[in-house]
């Protein structure tokens, strides 16, 4: 495989591309534990800041959400359902107070401005609605995917795209392109973004043939050869056959036994050479 071939995308064929879920670390989303975590993360906040609620609701907002839980795995839907509705009180309550007491300092309404919204999102958003709901505070890129599997039918992540080569290597694919796609688009539409910058040259190929005579010369082959791309190491140590490399290392021990090195016989003088006589 050429350096070129891994950039070449045949026409009239599909390239080898595919979208998968990067799944994130965050518990199944319920909408009692959405409600109860961002009241949790608004008066943490408040305390953190010095404003001073009429009521934080921690022990009865914890009493709420235990039985919810309690009430919805035997199927006790209207009781659960009660429990929920207490939940969302509590959040709309502990919203409008954090409201009222920042006013117009400018200040503060930096500070509150993401999780306020995150908040009502979250008191506003129902089951069946259409476009972008919050499934995580602390990750609100995830997303809920379907991709048709069978042991997990949604996967909370973010979809990502992989592109590898046309041809299969001796040692496998080369992963050329990765890239985030949020937003749940179809995998079709996804190929206008990815083809393009699978078939662009590599920065490392553009960079190292960037390179002036002047500054080549000054770098070591080893150097430039070290680099990421396939061209400039093979340019740098081409490949010899087995002959020429055997008859190369015997050619250069027999020149190093005949020879002396440059620098030991500088430093010795020919007056003082004695030479062994040699026996009649």
């Amino acid at each position: 495989m050429h350096p070129a071939d891994t950039r070449r995308v045949i026409p009239g064929s599909s390239p080898r591309t595919n979208t998968t879920v990067q799944p994130k670390n965050v518990m199944f989303p319920t909408d009692a534990k959405l409600i109860h975590r961002a009241r949790e993360r608004l008066v943490k906040l408040a305390r953190k800041t010095g404003l001073k609620l009429r009521q934080s609701y921690m022990r009865v907002g914890k009493q709420a959400l235990i039985k919810h839980q309690r009430y919805a795995h035997p199927k006790q839907f209207k009781r659960a359902r009660n429990a929920l509705r207490k939940l969302k009180t509590y959040l709309g309550r502990t919203v409008r107070d954090i409201r009222r007491q920042i006013g117009d300092d400018e200040t503060l309404l930096s500070v509150f401005l993401w999780p306020l919204h995150q908040a009502s999102t979250v008191l506003e958003q129902r089951q069946h609605q259409r476009g972008r709901k919050i499934y995580s505070l602390h990750a609100p890129e995830v997303e809920c995917i379907g991709k048709g599997k069978a042991h997990r039918p949604y996967e909370f992540g973010v979809k990502v795209s992989v592109a590898t080569t046309l041809k299969r290597s001796k040692g496998g694919h080369f992963a050329l392109h990765a890239k985030a796609l949020p937003g749940n688009h179809d995998d079709g539409h996804t190929l206008a973004t990815v083809i393009p910058d699978m078939e662009e040259p590599s920065a490392t190929t553009s960079s190292a043939s960037s390179l002036t005579p002047a500054s080549a010369a000054t770098i070591p082959p080893r150097a430039i050869a070290s680099g990421s791309s396939p061209a400039a190491r093979s340019a740098a140590s081409p490949r010899r056959s087995s002959t020429r490399c055997g008859g190369a290392r015997r050619s250069s021990r027999s020149s190093a036994i005949s020879r002396p090195s440059t620098a030991w016989a500088a430093t010795i003088s020919p007056a003082k050479t004695v030479m062994p006589s040699t026996p009649s």
